[in-house]
């Protein structure tokens, strides 16, 4: 049908354009596998006519106007620069002055640094994806490490889909390996790279492969950054829970161990769960014999603390420097007052944590909550001696109820109610949280069984 009887739109026209593109590309790739297979099962003419491929040797860039276009990505020019495999394939080299440390001069000095990067690469780290389409097309070869990293490598870790689609149709390998041994998934360390690791994924990327130096996995990475979709898809591909890193950490571990911001409390939550419901072993003790339990009471978060007790974590186990759980909370109470570090250390009461050693007590100073908790789980108060000097004036003027309360039960008789509280906790132990809502009484003596603040002692 010619042009004059058929509507050509501007879809239908560019449709065409890339079709034809694609199949030029395919007549290229199937060329170059009948030379190899020629070449495979020829041996003999291999031998007597073929001889080996001379090493191109690298073509190194350092025009200011090329780099220019490149960054910008001025589709026009680089088209009238990047016309053949050569130009396709050259080395960009740049220059930038970093600070490094002179033990001779014993002071920082700015060092010229040569940086190598390639035009795919520096396209396809800014999402120009019709710049990355032509440089393919003219042949630039889609997994060169250069710089240590191929494009695939940028695309991902900037999260541009498109680009990232694009190599992989033009045949990158999804598991190509940096220098530093790190594949592409292991960059997707943001919310907005999910749609990069389901396309690697996809296109045949290990869900198990391991870094070089860590022996990280991807779960592992996403645990680290709370990326609870990427941990959802992982799972689902298949990823190991079990596997542990070079220091012995799972990916329950680690996310444990990286929730230490408040404000992204809510994700690392999620993580956690997804990974528990996926059969994480709570037990599992990484850098330093810290449990799960150990880290998330470190970072003083309820929620996951909560979970992993739940999941039947030890609430006793000590790490290699002797701390239980328990400790490490309240360690944790000055580096996070608002986060009301008391709810963490009645829970851990409340599932069979140990007495608490009154040496202790100075990491409560702080949070005069903490301690009403705390000091309410013994059944008497032998000495303020410990943790009294630790208090701030201003912190004490401002509950100096709680405060005189304390020192006034110093070596006396607590009342009989609170000693028969102390009883029966005893007599639960780790079943504490769970049997006091059994017990035939009053809602008020439940709530007063689990340690409730009041502002006082009495």
């Amino acid at each position: 049908m010619s042009k004059e009887t058929f509507t050509y739109t501007s879809s239908t026209l560019r449709s065409l354009r890339l079709q034809r593109e694609m199949l030029e590309w395919e007549e290229r790739q199937r060329a170059a596998s009948r030379q190899w297979a020629s070449q495979r099962y020829h041996p003999t003419a291999r031998s007597l006519f073929s001889l080996p491929k001379p090493t191109r040797r690298p073509q190194y860039c350092r025009d200011p106007a090329v780099h220019n276009a490149l960054y910008t990505g001025d589709l026009p020019r680089i088209q009238s620069i990047f016309k053949d495999e050569i130009t396709s394939n050259l080395i960009v080299e740049t220059h930038a002055e970093e600070l490094e440390w002179s033990a001779e001069l014993e002071l920082w000095v700015l060092i010229a640094q040569k940086k190598h990067t390639s035009p795919l690469r520096i396209t396809a780290a800014r999402g120009y994806q019709d710049s990355v389409k032509h440089l393919l097309l003219k042949g630039a070869e889609v997994n060169a490490i250069v710089g240590g990293k191929a494009a695939l490598h940028d695309s991902c870790a900037n999260h541009h889909e498109e680009c990232t689609r694009l190599l992989l149709r033009y045949g990158a390998n999804a598991n190509i390996l940096s220098e530093e041994r790190l594949a592409p998934l292991h960059l997707c360390i943001t919310q907005e790279t999910l749609p990069c690791a389901q396309l690697l994924l996809e296109y045949g990327a290990l869900v198990n492969q391991k870094s070089r130096d860590g022996l990280v996995s991807p779960l592992h990475v996403a645990s680290r950054h709370g990326l609870e979709d990427h941990v959802k898809l992982y799972l689902c591909y298949g990823a190991n829970i079990a596997h542990r890193n070079q220091e012995g950490e799972t990916a329950l571990n680690t996310a444990c161990a990286n929730a230490d911001r408040p404000e992204e409390a809510g994700r690392y939550y999620q993580v956690v769960k997804q990974l528990l419901d996926g059969g994480a072993n709570v037990q599992i003790a990484g850098r330093k014999n810290h449990t799960p339990l150990h880290n998330a009471c470190s970072n003083c978060h309820i929620g996951i603390v909560e979970l992993l007790l739940q999941h039947g974590a030890e609430v006793n186990i000590s790490n290699c420097a002797g701390n239980t759980p328990m400790d490490c909370a309240l360690q944790a109470v000055e580096d996070y007052p608002e986060e009301e570090p008391e709810n963490v250390i009645a829970t851990l009461l409340n599932h069979g944590a140990a007495s608490i050693n009154p040496k202790m007590l100075k990491f409560c100073a702080l949070s005069p909550r903490s301690m009403e908790i705390v000091l309410n789980s013994y059944d008497r108060i032998l000495s303020c001696d410990s943790w009294v000097g630790s208090v701030p004036n201003e912190v004490w003027q401002e509950h100096q109820v709680f405060y005189d309360s304390a020192l006034c039960l110093v070596n006396q008789p607590r009342p009989l109610q609170h000693l028969a509280r102390c009883a029966v906790r005893r007599q639960l132990g780790m079943r504490c949280h769970q049997g006091i809502s059994q017990l035939k009484l009053p809602s008020s003596l439940h709530k007063y069984l689990l340690l409730p603040l009041e502002g006082y002692l009495k």
